[in-house]
């Protein structure tokens, strides 16, 4: 019989932070949360039971030292250390850190990370492992990077070996531009993950990005737990995430999932973690990473399946083993994930760092919100700008899109800019309706997508019915009824003006 743990430290911030809080509160753990300067007031430190300082804003002085943190874990007397996402989450030394302090680490053994860590290492592992990977190379100048390009076949891209996020990353189509776009990627690696290693790889032309959650325990037990279709992206980054596929079929998904526990066992993988694969128009797929995490998109998966993917995590930690088999797990109905940024469209989804003066949340059956702000609390420059994750569930993948699209339609924030008009114009772009989109969709239709467009009438009375919410908020909150008054010539507060604008009502 494993021993529960009594006090878990949440080595993050933001949404991801205060989610991890909750399940941990489920279970009945008390939760740690650390904090840098700038977030003394933040939510995650709001809804944890205890929280330490760690040092200032910039993540290297706080979030980024493992010193700090298992040192923090160990005057607070916590039994395990989760990592959420980003930060130290898939890095090996905070998990052997935690062995040496006697600190359970919840999630996969640094012996896992460091194979999958370095893509290059992660190709060449999953390729003996019988994964299908791109044809590719590691090349040391750019005159052996134009010898490969030309052995695989133009166009390629150029990826950071140490990379994520679509940092030194650049697509090139002929050889004359690769020694300009072979510099600009190694400057890029080395400034954002010091390393300016740089590898080649075919270009897969209009691919999904599809993905498969893995989970295992301890004991050797691999579970897939189905696909998530990542391809709506901005500059290499996911924008909006939904399960099931609308481009692979059950039987396809099932064949990834095969190849994502084989390679996950290959690396004596345990706990969540993700196989990101390209796929290709004539169906044919191929390894592009793992990630030795929790996923931000997590949430659509936990929608279709019932599972609560950071309580497997905790009990996995614990040393106990799967409840459930591949056989017990089924998918129900569709999920959709869209993730609102403090950013602007307009201007190039520029960030837009400030203070939320008024925020409503959408709700209503099979809507679920992570966020981690509330109002008056600071979207901070020295950090990804996530307001939260709105995500649905819906028996079918058009009902899902019509939820999504109420939800929307109801979300209230002011103070900063957001992507939320953004996502209402994908919601009813006809290509997304019908499931014909790629990795470079929003490229090819940012004109559409990026500029105004007056949403369908059958709306308005959704938007009414966020107003309303919302003016009944402020009226509760801060007892100014007159802020909101009748339709004849009568004054609107600015917040609430300021969203029946963005819906053109």
């Amino acid at each position: 019989m494993s021993k529960p743990f009594r006090k878990v430290l949440v080595a993050n911030r933001g949404e991801i932070a205060v989610r991890v809080v909750r399940t941990l509160h489920e279970m009945g753990i008390a939760a740690v949360a650390v904090y840098s300067d700038v977030d003394r007031a933040a939510l995650h430190v709001r809804v944890a039971d205890e929280a330490y300082p760690i040092g200032p804003a910039p993540a290297a002085e706080s979030y980024l030292r493992v010193d700090k943190i298992v040192d923090t874990a160990k005057r607070a007397g916590c039994d395990a250390i989760h990592p959420g996402y980003g930060f130290l989450s898939e890095n090996p030394l905070l998990p052997e850190a935690c062995e040496q302090a006697g600190i359970t680490f919840i999630g996969p053994p640094a012996s896992a990370m460091r194979q999958m860590g370095s893509k290059t290492a992660a190709r060449k592992r999953m390729q003996d492992a019988g994964v299908p990977i791109v044809p590719g190379a590691l090349c040391d100048t750019s005159e052996e990077a134009t010898a490969a390009a030309k052995k695989i076949g133009f166009p390629v891209m150029l990826k950071a070996a140490s990379g994520g996020g679509g940092k030194g990353m650049r697509r090139v189509d002929s050889a004359e531009e690769m020694a300009s776009a072979w510099e600009r990627a190694r400057s890029e690696a080395k400034k954002f993950f010091g390393d300016d290693t740089v590898y080649i790889e075919k270009a897969i032309l209009l691919p999904r990005h599809v993905e498969i959650q893995v989970l295992g325990d301890r004991e050797g037990n691999m579970v897939h737990v189905f696909e998530r279709d990542c391809s709506i992206q901005r500059r290499n980054q996911k924008v909006v995430e939904e399960t099931p596929s609308p481009a692979a079929s059950r039987e396809l998904v099932a064949q990834m999932g095969a190849i994502a526990v084989q390679g996950a066992k290959a690396v004596g993988y345990h706990s969540a973690g993700t196989f990101e694969f390209l796929l290709a128009q004539d169906g044919s797929f191929y390894f592009l990473e793992m990630n030795t995490r929790l996923q931000v998109e997590h949430p659509v998966t936990e929608l279709i399946t019932g599972l609560d993917l950071v309580r497997e995590m905790v009990l996995v930690a614990q040393g106990e083993p799967l409840t459930f088999g591949q056989r017990d797990l089924v998918a129900r109905g569709a999920a959709i994930e869209c993730r609102v940024y403090a950013e602007d469209p307009a201007t190039g989804f520029l960030p837009s760092p400030g203070t939320i003066e008024q925020l409503v949340v959408p709700a209503g059956p099979g809507v679920r919100d992570d966020g981690g702000a509330y109002p008056g609390s600071e979207i901070s420059s020295y950090y990804d700008p996530l307001v939260s994750k709105l995500s649905v569930w819906a028996p079918t993948r058009d009902r899902a899109i019509a939820r999504m699209r109420r939800a929307l339609s109801e979300y209230v924030v002011t103070g900063i800019r957001t992507n939320l008009s953004f996502h209402e114009k994908l919601l009813a772009h006809p290509d997304f309706i019908a499931g014909r989109y790629d990795t470079g969709f929003l490229e090819r239709h940012k004109d559409s997508l990026l500029g105004y467009a007056p949403p369908p009438a059958d709306r308005s009375r959704a938007v009414a019915v966020a107003v309303a919410i919302a003016a009944a908020r402020m009226e509760r909150e801060t007892g100014a009824k007159e802020a909101v008054v009748g339709e004849q010539g009568s004054r609107l507060a600015p917040w609430v003006a300021h969203h029946r604008a963005r819906h053109n009502v």
